[in-house]
């Protein structure tokens, strides 16, 4: 009898079981949550000296500045006049002066009204939203 040759086992594919899927929950970085903190009123947050800025009236807002001729343009909320003392008050500027020379399209004034824009002579640089306060 003739012998038979001995197949070479060969491997089977298995399947792979199935796994039952897991939910796998990763860790997320959680945001910090915003706390909601009262602010303090405008009052309480500015320095004595800026206090006294809110106690004086708002006679008006720097609208432009002329470097050359050290003049700014302000637009009046109430009246002013010549010789009147005023303080600029602005994120950098912080003087007093007195109302020396306003003027409307380049006629000179004694008084302001509200509601117009005139120019006035400053004896330091102002900037756009510096307000005008009457002392």
């Amino acid at each position: 009898m003739p012998l038979k040759k001995k197949k070479k086992p060969t491997l089977k594919k298995r399947a792979a079981p199935k796994l039952k899927k897991k939910k796998i929950i990763r860790a997320v970085a959680k945001k910090p949550v915003k706390k909601v903190i009262k602010k303090k009123s405008a009052a309480k947050r500015k320095t004595a000296a800026a206090q006294e800025v809110l106690k004086e009236p708002v006679v008006g807002v720097v609208t432009h500045y002329f470097p050359h001729v050290k003049a700014a343009v302000v637009k009046m909320k109430k009246e002013l006049s010549a010789g009147d003392d005023i303080r600029i008050k602005g994120h950098t500027t912080d003087f007093k002066q007195q109302v020396t020379s306003l003027q409307i399209d380049r006629q000179p004034i004694d008084t302001a009204k509200k509601g117009q824009e005139i120019g006035l002579m400053v004896k330091s640089r102002v900037r756009q939203h510096d307000l005008v306060y009457k002392l």
